[in-house]
């Protein structure tokens, strides 16, 4: 059978491929906090034919996907004035927990609310982490009550903002202000090795190598925060579409090299007769 018959079915497998991500970065254009993709090829095995003087001769077998790799930049910060909203201007991971297993999760979609019980979470229902007591010493879930209020206050919280740093202020009824909690971020070595799970969550965070500990934003090299406002994808949607038509073209190029290598084969089996 010919090579490049070969070399053509591979193209169009991994080119399939790479439409498959193009795809979803499209369909994610306005999902907030995701991180577009992109596909990266790789030369398959080549076929030695021989050497001489001028080298080995080799004729390439086709070609692979090497990697599909995450897109970790920046995306635009846009202001929602909803005050559980937040944006990560930098580096760092918004590190949440999920009530029933306790298994963590890392997310850069700061798009929270509070639940029934005063728990920040996400529009999922993981809850956010950081630190729990006004004291800044215990890592949990961040509840907004009036827990350690001052003075043992038993009023209401009236009303709640979050700072730069992710400090959680608490207004309560009777005039007392303190700080309740803070929201702590999570930074990794290789964030490629995170793993894509739905709901702009993402796991596999041992192996991507986490620091010791997750830490307050602005600190660390880690981004600040930035409250009232939701970081938004960083799909570039011009260049998404000039890359489906490449994708496109290459596709129809190798299937070119398939209907000719075809020919080719049937002028062969029509040499017998």
């Amino acid at each position: 059978m010919l090579i490049a018959l070969d070399s053509g079915i591979s193209a169009l497998n991994q080119f399939q491929q790479s439409l498959n991500v193009i795809g979803n970065n499209i369909a994610n254009v306005d999902t907030v906090g995701y991180k577009s993709a992109s596909t990266n090829f790789a030369d398959a095995f080549s076929q030695t034919l021989g050497t001489n003087n001028s080298g080995i001769m080799q004729v390439g077998t086709g070609v692979l996907t090497g990697s599909i790799t995450n897109q970790f930049t920046q995306g635009s910060i846009t202001s929602t004035s909803v005050q559980t909203d937040m944006a990560i201007n930098g580096n760092g991971f918004f590190l949440v927990s999920d009530p029933a297993s306790g298994a963590k999760y890392v997310t850069r979609d700061g798009q929270f609310t509070t639940d029934s019980s005063g728990y920040l979470v996400t529009s999922s229902g993981m809850r956010v982490q950081g630190y729990t007591d006004s004291t800044l010493g215990t890592v949990g879930d961040i509840k907004i009550d009036n827990t350690g209020a001052p003075n043992s206050s038993t009023a209401s919280v009236q009303s709640y903002t979050f700072g730069a740093n992710g400090t959680l202020n608490v207004l309560l009824s009777d005039g007392t202000q303190y700080v309740r909690g803070q929201v702590l971020l999570q930074n990794f070595t290789n964030p490629q090795q995170l793993a894509k799970v739905g709901n702009n969550l993402y796991s596999n965070l041992s192996y991507a190598g986490p620091l010791a500990k997750p830490v307050a934003p602005s600190s660390n090299g880690l981004g600040s925060l930035v409250t009232g406002s939701l970081e938004m994808s960083n799909v570039d949607l011009a260049g998404q579409l000039t890359s489906l038509i490449t994708t496109q073209r290459a596709y129809e190029a190798n299937t070119k090299v398939i209907t000719t290598s075809d020919e080719i084969l049937q002028a062969l089996v029509n040499l017998k007769r």
